[in-house]
């Protein structure tokens, strides 16, 4: 009796050991998904758009039951606010160095994007880009960096091209807020026009910050244009679109990618109508699997789509992918599926070129109409 009670406690905690030990060998592995965007500032409204995106891609991935080398998997979104400022973005991004992430999505804002990614790339990080759009993000050569969306290239360059051959466009002027993103896509649509045989007759400079823009619009009326291009995000944009109209300018009003929201109605009002804008990317109402995300995504988060957020879902599914193809979670394993991936998303088909940019890429162009951004052309395999 004395033996049998001695050995009670050890018998009692071996047993405890033996009963737990199946599950812990089936407990799913934890997988951290790094994500960067501005969550705070003007440009939040973005930044959470596209986290949602990517809130979207994991959900899915769980609910399917997702496994990597057999085992279930948990992916862990650990998100970072990077104020769309290239210095705190450069931060966030040795944050999720350092939080030991297996990927990263983002960023939002070329200029964060460009500075960050250099930290990855020493990092050996794969970086996911699912907004960003300067053609410099990747044309470094850098083995870590993937874009799922179309370049400035390839999205202002099409609307440049479309400005003299479709618009017939005489007289070009250009505007952009000096930022990574609008001068990128105000360059590319420049060198489009320009190789098309049209006449830019002005180009001014803004800021994003800015909210007066009539100092530069007074100068572009001046120079008689039939088309102003605008490379800014809201609420610059539809504050341009604004002042074009209190100052008499009848010319077109063509924005580039990320112009066509909600937002830049309201800001904008009644003389939004007629306003042009060449987006990233194909209508979500163009494919049965575009409307039923956007359907879903309505029922998930209470709003509907902004702008980015099939981009983010397309991206965090992009690295889902090629971990499983890898069958592991380390970057020097799957990067080398990132550069062979090829499947159908939200967006479009997603596949890279050597440099890690969309392949085939496609561009919108939308109208106000009634007061309703309607679909005029889409333009594919860029």
């Amino acid at each position: 009796m004395r033996f049998a009670k001695t050995l009670t406690p050890v018998a009692v905690a071996v047993g405890a050991l033996l009963a737990v030990a199946p599950f812990a060998a089936h407990a799913d592995t934890v997988v951290k998904i790094g994500f960067a965007a501005p969550l705070t500032g003007p440009n939040a409204s973005y930044g959470k758009d596209l986290e949602n995106g990517v809130k979207m891609a994991l959900d899915d991935a769980k609910a399917q039951g997702v496994k990597i080398n057999g085992q279930p998997v948990t992916f862990q979104l650990v998100a970072e606010d990077d104020q769309a400022d290239p210095r705190v973005g450069v931060q966030v991004a040795q944050k999720l160095v350092d939080e030991g992430v297996s990927v990263v999505v983002g960023h939002f804002n070329s200029g964060t994007t460009i500075p960050a990614s250099e930290l990855y790339e020493k990092a050996n990080l794969p970086v996911i880009d699912p907004a960003a759009t300067n053609p410099t993000i990747s044309g470094r050569g850098y083995k870590n960096v993937f874009m799922v969306i179309s370049s400035d290239a390839q999205n202002a360059g099409t609307a440049g091209a479309y400005a003299v051959t479709t618009t017939k466009a005489k007289r070009i002027a250009v505007i952009d807020d000096r930022t990574a993103f609008g001068q990128g896509e105000a360059d590319e649509f420049v060198k489009a026009v320009k190789a098309h045989g049209g006449d830019i007759v002005d180009r001014e400079y803004t800021t994003n910050q800015a909210t007066d823009f009539k100092t530069q619009l007074t100068t572009i009326k001046s120079k008689n244009p039939d088309l102003i291009f605008v490379g800014a995000l809201n609420p610059q944009a539809a504050g341009i679109m604004k002042q074009m109209a209190q100052l008499g300018i009848k010319a077109q009003y063509v924005g580039g990618g990320g112009v066509k929201d909600v937002d830049f109605i309201k800001l904008a009002g009644d003389v939004s109508e007629g306003a042009m804008a060449w987006e990233y990317g194909r209508p979500l109402d163009s494919t049965p699997v575009g409307s039923k995300f956007a359907e879903r995504f309505k029922q998930k988060f209470g709003v509907d789509v902004l702008s980015y957020a099939p981009f983010g879902y397309d991206a965090a599914w992009t690295a889902i992918k090629a971990m499983q193809a890898a069958n592991s979670t380390k970057p020097a394993d799957y990067r080398a599926k990132l550069q062979t991936i090829n499947f159908d998303g939200i967006t479009g088909q997603i596949e890279f070129n050597a440099n890690g940019s969309l392949k085939t890429g496609s561009s919108t162009v939308y109208q106000v109409k009634n007061g309703q951004w309607v679909t005029v052309k889409t333009v594919s395999g860029l």
